[in-house]
């Protein structure tokens, strides 16, 4: 529903929940939008049809009475575009259902904050006061929390946005295909909100970030063995009960745990550790990978069973490169939101960075692109990576296997000290030498544990892979000879136990 902005917005509450006017009252304090109350579905019906319309409907579902869902589908066939967001208990799982089938935007479960029931408000109402918000209609924009968003401007994304939105109302599982920092977590969590779990936790399992023995307990618990004197561990399954659990990179969990989570999907339950006794699992299972299936099949590195079952319903995320028309609306959104985050007013783009940025082949997706945004930010175009500003022809030739997260650029060498390039060069050199250093620090406070030190940057397990062998290429000898000691042991270690870390 694209909103005119020179209106005043309006916010229909279908209510007589006291607490809840109260939430509304201290929130429309502080916006620019009317509030406007019915205590009845009836009430709301002669005012709809007697006034404007209003531009958001919350529709207060108490608990026990199931009469304000008849307002829902007669709302629907009046305006198709109105949003309305239930209020509803979470013991209520037949009306949340109900609800979303009859067409409900968002359901909101008590108890809920008045931070959760603005925000919701301000998702729908498109009245946020940010710069960016303002460039792109509201239906462009899915706020999914204070850091997360969808973006869908192009028809790529929009189309897929429509994918989740249906695949919402099922509850089976999804497999989410995409290159790294394509957005498999983003559409997920997408996926969640709009479905009748939205109200309960969205959990988050990357399989390529622990060893196989931590994997399995942070999913399925565990029981007795702790020399703290706890006795029982809860697992991701128990503690997201009712709620979303997204295994991330799940070619990358063993088998032996992909069997199981297969067992899980089929008959809904699983055997703890050190527990004879069958663990009752009620959460939808979501599934992402930045690997080729089919490879991986045939690699045995996912069960293929598992992957039958996941891939009936698959999402597939177009790469950056494939959606340019995005890339300007992301730039600017994303450099509105960084600022606003570090407290500094937002920096415009240059026309030629912007001509830059449609040229760039964005191997590292949205990762790359914030990575390249919060960069920006700092230092303008003095910031502008080399690699940046080569065509999208040339750029496409370098290797599709480059992971997410840290962003590499090649240092050019040779040229005129005063050239402009020459400088971007200087800047980029910087730039590597500190990452360098940086992932030098991390082994050493890790005790050159490869996958603590990934977690530690906060980058996946197979960047700090990555970034190992690409450093020992072009690193100094004193950096080389270190990460080669560092190899060394961990080669000896896994010939010892068997275990890669």
């Amino acid at each position: 529903m694209g909103l005119n902005t020179s209106e005043t917005f309006r916010l229909l509450a279908v209510s007589s929940e006291r607490s809840v006017l109260r939430l509304l009252d201290s929130i429309a304090e502080s916006s620019d939008w009317r509030l406007e109350i019915s205590a009845s579905g009836l009430d709301a019906m002669e005012q709809v049809q007697s006034g404007t319309a209003p531009h958001l409907v919350l529709l207060d579902i108490p608990r026990g009475n199931g009469e304000g869902l008849q307002l829902l589908p007669w709302l629907r066939r009046l305006r198709p575009e109105l949003p309305i967001v239930v209020l509803c208990d979470p013991e209520d799982a037949a009306k949340q259902k109900e609800a979303t089938r009859l067409g409900a935007k968002a359901i909101l479960l008590r108890p809920f904050s008045e931070r959760q029931l603005e925000s919701v408000i301000q998702r729908y109402l498109g009245t946020s006061n940010d710069g960016a918000d303002a460039e792109m209609a509201s239906e462009d924009i899915e706020l999914l929390g204070e850091d997360e968003f969808f973006l869908s401007v192009s028809p790529a994304m929009r189309q897929l946005r429509a994918q989740a939105e249906l695949l919402a109302q099922t509850d089976v599982p999804v497999l989410i295909l995409g290159e790294p920092g394509s957005g498999k977590g983003t559409v997920a969590r997408l996926i969640h909100q709009r479905s009748v779990h939205s109200g309960f936790k969205f959990l988050r399992v990357n399989c390529a970030e622990m060893p196989a023995d931590l994997l399995e307990i942070e999913l399925f618990g565990r029981e007795n063995g702790f020399s703290n004197g706890s006795s029982k561990v809860l697992g991701k399954l128990e503690t997201g009960q009712k709620g979303t659990i997204l295994l991330d990179e799940i070619t990358e969990m063993p088998l032996t745990l992909q069997a199981r989570i297969l067992k899980v999907l089929q008959e809904k339950r699983f055997v703890r550790s050190g527990h004879a006794k069958p663990v009752e699992v009620d959460v939808r299972i979501l599934a992402a990978s930045s690997d080729k299936m089919d490879s991986a099949v045939a690699e045995k590195r996912m069960h293929a069973d598992l992957y039958y079952r996941l891939s009936a319903l698959t999402v597939h995320i177009p790469a950056l490169r494939h959606r340019k028309d995005e890339i300007g609306p992301l730039l600017r959104y994303s450099m509105h939101k960084v600022a606003k985050y570090y407290g500094l007013p937002p920096r415009d783009f240059t026309p030629e960075t912007l001509e830059a940025c449609q040229n760039h082949s964005w191997l590292g997706n949205l990762k790359e692109l914030e990575t390249f945004v919060k960069r920006y930010l700092i230092a303008g175009d003095a910031g502008l990576p080399s690699g940046l500003e080569a065509s999208s022809g040339s750029t496409s030739q370098r290797s599709q296997g480059e992971p997410d997260g840290i962003t590499h650029v090649d240092v050019e060498a040779g040229e005129d000290s005063a050239s402009p390039k020459s400088l971007k060069s200087m800047i980029q050199s910087v730039r590597w030498q500190t990452e360098r250093n940086a992932i030098a620090a991390a082994l050493e406070k890790t005790g050159w544990n490869r996958k603590a030190a990934s977690r530690l940057l906060g980058v996946s397990y197979r960047t700090i892979l990555y970034k190992i062998e690409q450093y020992e290429m072009s690193a100094p000898d004193s950096y080389l000879s270190s990460l080669s000691g560092a190899r060394s042991s961990f080669s000896n270690q896994n010939k010892g136990n068997g275990k890669a870390s």
